[in-house]
């Protein structure tokens, strides 16, 4: 696909470059899922669509490096991290949420923060402090069991503790699955506040196509492993969506 060898071409309007992304092939063991996947990330909401088998949760596992590259490179800011022990991502500023088992289940919610909270140069207060302005309602169950949580509310615990770490990037996928809608608004307003806020830069990967779009600055669409699109959400129609989601 040529598409992909000329994304890292185009330039952005805003931020200097956080990720970049350069022919990257991606799978398990044998199965290959990602094919010569090519672009970089600014100082931006980046969001991944696509529909179920697409990729996404495979190009988020490869970037927070808990799947090897059979092909390409991985640079954050200037660093080569593809071939980095993923338990060295959070000391480069590399932080992921995954769709599931994204926490400890029976410790308590500020237990599962202060975890997250062991890196990064701020006092934990302050930091603790940033999440319970995020999310509010953690802050009234602090000695909860987070398996005793909502869906809505684990899933805030989840993205708090991964703020926690003061990461320069944060990988979240598929945050919305099997939320409430009102549970999916708080969520995506605290994801647009900790880029506007505190200067996250954030790849979201999402079913959700319409809610992703609201918060992005920039869009990919994953199809079949290979980019369908990259485009900046001024720029994106809804029709480009729907035939990414048909091919």
């Amino acid at each position: 696909m040529t598409y992909a060898k000329t994304v890292s071409s185009q330039k952005s309007t805003w931020g200097s470059e956080m990720l970049n992304v350069t022919n990257l092939n991606s799978g398990y063991g044998e199965i290959g899922v990602l094919n010569d996947v090519t672009f970089d990330v600014k100082d931006e909401v980046f969001a991944v669509l696509g529909s179920n088998g697409a990729g996404k949760t495979t190009l988020l596992k490869t970037l927070a490096l808990l799947l090897p590259t059979s092909q390409g490179r991985i640079t954050l800011k200037d660093a080569d991290i593809t071939q980095m022990p993923a338990h060295l991502a959070s000391a480069h500023g590399l932080a992921y949420v995954p769709q599931e088992g994204n926490l400890f289940p029976a410790l308590s919610v500020m237990e599962n923060l202060r975890i997250g909270g062991r890196t990064g140069s701020r006092p934990m207060d302050e930091k603790l402090d940033d999440v319970f302005t995020l999310f509010p309602r953690l802050k009234d169950r602090t000695h909860q069991q987070a398996g005793s949580l909502s869906g809505g509310e684990g899933q805030m615990l989840a993205v708090g503790r991964a703020m926690m770490q003061e990461p320069k990037l944060l990988l979240l996928d598929e945050p919305s699955a099997g939320l409430s809608p009102l549970f999916v608004d708080i969520l995506f307003e605290s994801i647009k506040e900790a880029r506007e806020k505190r200067g996250m830069t954030i790849v979201l990967a999402e079913q959700n196509a319409v809610k992703a779009i609201e918060i992005a600055d920039r869009i990919l669409v994953l199809s079949l492993g290979e980019i369908h699109l990259l485009k900046e959400r001024k720029n994106l129609e809804m029709k480009d969506i729907t035939a990414a989601y048909h091919i």
